[in-house]
């Protein structure tokens, strides 16, 4: 239980609601694993992905997914407060890091 008194969702539901918050800023099931564990979501127009999982990525995993940003990792129950609180800072996160790569990619096209 949480300080808010709401109940604790079990990881996959957690998973899930993430899911649902992630498609309210605009992202969208792009790619699953073949376990079904792992999503990869984008917005629109956006080369860049966002991942969800019960588990961190491995290294063949992001030398083969170089377009994941952000990762949001979901092993326990959490509250839904909890998981809005992860999708702020997973969003957080992606928007910085897009915008690291666009100014590295226009910084190098403009030496070219």
């Amino acid at each position: 239980m949480t300080g808010s008194g709401a109940r604790a969702l079990p990881p996959a539901a957690a998973l899930a609601h993430a899911a649902r918050l992630l498609a309210e800023h605009g992202f969208r099931v792009t790619a699953r694993n073949e376990r079904g564990d792992s999503l990869y979501l984008q917005r629109a127009g956006c080369g860049f992905a966002l991942r969800l999982s019960n588990h961190a990525r491995t290294t063949k995993q992001r030398q083969r997914r170089t377009d994941v940003l952000a990762s949001l990792v979901v092993r326990d129950a959490r509250s839904p407060e909890q998981v809005a609180a992860l999708v702020a800072g997973t969003l957080r996160d992606f928007d910085l890091a897009r915008g690291r790569r666009e100014a590295q990619a226009s910084g190098a096209a403009s030496r070219k």
